[in-house]
């Protein structure tokens, strides 16, 4: 994981704040039940560390609470990224997180996880019962929605009326709320998730992703009224021993 930067909008030095916002109860659940935490160590770790600060902590209040994570093209690590971020944000904040794949073509965040992608976002969007019934708690506040086992049905309705409901009842149930969303160069509902969040973070991969086409792509999210967070150059190697970069 390489250091995270942004292409549009600086977010200047700010000090890092807290969201001074009322938090949800987080239910009681079984501590036997919680997976392992996801392994991230020595830069990795402080590149997330920062990502999560900046995209969702340096506004304090006014900061994003709903995020699509997406990518310019397939390979970049964008559910790598989605995925970790949010651990480090529950990791952060005493409040409820959710992260919900939304790759429904090509899910994998269950896999980053390790559990089963058999009841999730597409059974919901085909289904009834409140969104909470569809998620799976992962840690004492953090929570996924896989991306289920109705994936062909439910694909339409990604950009459907009924999905703009389901992620209304997200807000409502979590405090946070992180889409994991199929690359750019894929499908377009990178754009329309992005409408109904407070804003994309694309993910880059260095040496892999072309300057023009990184232009293009946000200069297009710019002109269908999305708000770009900022980006992440993934996998970014480095000349210098890690030691020494922490240093710096």
């Amino acid at each position: 994981m390489s250091r995270n930067f942004e292409l549009l909008n600086q977010m200047g030095k700010a000090v890092v704040l807290q969201p001074e916002v009322e938090a949800r109860p987080v239910p009681a659940a079984d501590p036997s039940s919680f997976l392992p935490g996801l392994e991230l160590d020595g830069i990795a770790r402080d590149e997330i560390t920062k990502l999560v600060h900046r995209t969702f902590l340096l506004a304090g209040a006014d900061g994003p609470r709903r995020v699509v994570f997406t990518s310019t093209e397939s390979g970049n690590g964008g559910t790598w990224v989605c995925a970790h971020a949010g651990e480090m944000l529950a990791s952060q904040v005493g409040r409820s997180v959710c992260i919900v794949d939304c790759n429904l073509r090509y899910p994998s965040m269950h896999k980053q996880f390790m559990v089963k992608n058999h009841h999730g976002l597409a059974d919901a969007l085909v289904g009834e019962g409140p969104i909470r019934q569809y998620a799976t708690q992962l840690r004492p506040n953090l929570w996924l929605v896989s991306c289920g086992g109705s994936c062909d049905s439910a694909l339409g309705l990604l950009t459907s009326d009924r999905m703009r409901r389901r992620v209304a009842e997200l807000s409502a149930e979590f405090d946070y709320v992180l889409f994991d969303v199929a690359p750019l160069n894929a499908s377009n509902h990178g754009v329309v998730l992005g409408h109904l969040a407070d804003g994309v973070v694309i993910v880059l991969k260095a040496h892999a992703s072309r300057r023009d086409s990184t232009r293009e792509t946000i200069q297009g999210l710019q002109a269908s009224k999305v708000k770009v967070l900022g980006a992440v150059l993934n996998q970014r190697t480095f000349p210098i021993p890690e030691k020494i970069y922490n240093r710096l």
